[in-house]
């Protein structure tokens, strides 16, 4: 009975051993990126799963995460949660188990971020028009912070809105300078995790145009108005086609009135997009499309701290 009893506690250890391993086993890692799109550094902070007792460990050696646009990649466990504090408050992200790899933005709170831009209309008739985007990160975080870096870069700066079908699509994003374009050609960013259900297309949002899987660079298209339900539902059949912005009433903005030439070739006598990759594209467009509308630019509005906005008021 005693060597029994001695028994015991070692087939209890096993147990509680086994138990740990499947719990472990269960527990796959997964890689978090953060990318920071408030207007200054913050410090991300690695929370445990206790959110009675959080750890608060700083993470990237208590380096911060720089301000528009810095980003941060680790490697940790669904459940775990992480946060960081902005404008007096703390703000948490939780790592879910549906992505291998989770792409998440820091807005402080926040939904959405302004791109306040200007452009030509009416075959370059009408110039410096208003033309209010609002970039929705968590519809597409990887294709909402590529679109906010390229334009704080000044990449579509003057650049020509060379696709536009009526009552389906404007296209654009191929940049007037040549190096520009070259380099960012081949710069492809992943695609998002598509959410279920997935986020619809209606007239007015926007999203990146690819060519296969992660294959986004820099050209951007606009739902046009007039578009058939059924193409609005085509619309994400891609895994690359995510809509990351959405632009209001789009009826009543410029991109109604852009000069089109019709679609690209094969399906048109629109302006070749492989043209104006090449070194004198703008001189191919200027020749022999010369009515085309321009982007002038696009200005990011950064997020303000509420505190701000009263000052301002």
């Amino acid at each position: 009975m005693a060597n029994i009893m001695q028994l015991i506690p070692f087939f209890l250890l096993l147990l509680l051993s086994d138990i740990h391993l499947t719990h472990a086993e269960e527990q796959q890692e997964v890689s978090l990126t953060v990318r920071n799109e408030l207007p200054e550094p913050v410090l991300f902070y690695w929370d445990g799963v206790d959110e009675q007792d959080p750890a608060r460990v700083p993470q990237n050696d208590d380096e911060p995460i720089a301000a528009k646009g810095g980003e941060l990649k680790i490697r940790t466990f669904p459940g775990h949660r992480f946060s960081y504090d902005y404008g007096g408050e703390t703000h948490y992200v939780m790592v879910s188990a549906k992505e291998e790899e989770s792409y998440q933005v820091l807005l402080a709170g926040n939904h959405e971020i302004g791109v306040r831009c200007t452009v030509t209309s009416n075959a370059k008739e009408d110039i410096n028009l208003p033309l209010n985007i609002r970039v929705l990160p968590w519809w597409s975080p990887g294709g909402a912070s590529r679109f906010l870096s390229l334009v704080r870069n000044g990449h579509y700066n003057g650049v020509a809105l060379n696709r536009v079908v009526p009552n389906f699509l404007t296209q654009f994003g191929i940049s007037p300078d040549y190096e520009a374009r070259t380099r960012m050609r081949t710069n492809r960013i992943k695609d998002d995790y598509v959410h279920d259900p997935p986020i619809p297309f209606i007239q007015g949002s926007m999203a990146f145009a690819g060519s296969g899987p992660d294959s986004r660079t820099t050209e951007v298209f606009i739902v046009a108005t007039g578009t058939t339900q059924m193409q609005l539902n085509h619309f994400g059949a891609n895994p690359w086609e995510t809509p990351f912005a959405l632009i209001d009433d789009v009826q009543n903005t410029p991109v109604q009135n852009w000069y089109s030439y019709g679609d690209m070739p094969p399906w048109g006598e629109g302006p070749d997009s492989q043209k104006i990759y090449l070194e004198d594209g703008y001189e191919y467009l200027e020749r022999d499309f010369p009515k085309l509308d321009y982007i002038e630019e696009c200005i990011v509005q950064e997020i303000t701290l509420k505190e701000e906005i009263a000052e301002e008021l």
